[in-house]
């Protein structure tokens, strides 16, 4: 499928979901980068993050990127066009009602904030209008997450297990869940950076 047809089926989507691990901090900053002003869905991240101690994330990756980005708070509304990171130490889901939902569960593949979880809960919500992305890391997080959200008519995108920072992660979605598409970073980015309203 080619970057047009992609495109306009982009359109469509409400959420876009990122999951990444080792080396993900820069990758993200590429994808945030990429957004224009007027992109139109909501950002729900997880980076893996050492649960003892706080974040600057949300504000190294605010710098780099045209649309609102901020730390995760339970309750909160989705808002379209906001990026949302996971705390520190808390699974980030999303709530049949569209908010968000902060949990202090047991760590999933030794990680909390995990991946599958936010995938999971957010393919319940958005369905086919949820694009998953599933980024660089050491573990196989995301992977069942991505199986989920495939099931559920979402769209996965995957960057190639060969150009990422950390190969694990990518490979074991692959393997898992398959993708729509397996993507250099840079492709992945180009791509949101086309990302109209429907």
């Amino acid at each position: 499928m080619g970057i047009a047809d992609n495109t306009s089926r982009a359109a469509g989507f409400e959420a876009v979901l990122v999951g990444a691990s080792a080396g993900g901090v820069e990758a993200l900053g590429t994808l945030l980068e990429a957004l224009p002003p007027s992109f139109p869905a909501a950002v729900l991240v997880v980076q893996h993050l050492p649960p003892d101690r706080g974040t600057v994330l949300p504000a190294l990756l605010a710098r780099r990127c045209a649309r609102p980005v901020k730390e995760a708070e339970d309750k909160e509304p989705v808002q379209a066009g906001t990026v949302y990171l996971a705390p520190p130490d808390y699974h980030l889901l999303v709530e049949p009602d569209r908010t968000l939902s902060l949990s202090r569960d047991e760590a999933v593949h030794y990680s909390r904030p995990a991946i599958d979880p936010l995938f999971e809960s957010a393919a319940m919500v958005w369905g086919e209008r949820l694009l998953g992305i599933i980024l660089t890391g050491a573990s196989s997080d995301g992977a069942e997450g991505l199986r989920q959200l495939r099931a559920c008519g979402g769209t996965a995108w995957v960057q190639d297990p060969d150009e990422a920072a950390a190969h694990v992660m990518p490979a074991a979605a692959l393997a898992l869940a398959g993708a729509d598409d397996v993507l250099s970073l840079q492709q992945i980015a180009a791509r949101l950076s086309t990302m109209k309203q429907a």
